[in-house]
């Protein structure tokens, strides 16, 4: 019986020691960066400040990529510099993802985007990957 007990110990252990790692992953999906951009950003910045260790990927496309695109600003308030608040969110682990098809679609050049955006393929492709096959969380600002 006690090697059974020992073990079962383990494998607890083993199982609370998983438990631990395990880790929040949300994806933000913004494709209007005029009625999405500031709010989506407070959001991902209060999410970050009340549970820091959350994976953030957030994914654009269509008019969703203009917030970072180099110089841009709240049209709404244009003392907001985005490209210092995705910078500073950038710092704490945040991703942020520009749609291909939407630059293609667009014809707008990669170079146009402030460094720390990256690009994916095809943005809603993307959310759906990330939702289905690695299992985030949606959120739509």
């Amino acid at each position: 019986m006690k090697p059974i007990m020992q073990w079962l110990a383990a494998l607890t252990l083993a199982f609370g020691a998983l438990a631990a790692q395990a880790q929040d992953k949300v994806v933000y999906h913004i494709d209007n960066a005029e009625n999405q951009a500031t709010k989506g950003l407070r959001n991902v910045r209060n999410h970050l400040d009340v549970a820091p260790d959350t994976k953030i990927v957030v994914v654009t496309h269509a008019e969703g990529i203009d917030f970072l695109m180099e110089g841009a600003k709240d049209k709404k308030n244009p003392n907001i510099d985005y490209a210092s608040l995705v910078s500073a969110l950038k710092a704490r682990g945040v991703r942020f993802e520009i749609c291909e098809i939407t630059l293609r679609n667009r014809n707008i050049d990669k170079k146009q985007f402030i460094m720390d955006a990256d690009f994916t393929p095809s943005g809603v492709a993307r959310i759906g990957q990330l939702q289905a096959r690695e299992h985030y969380a949606y959120i739509k600002p």
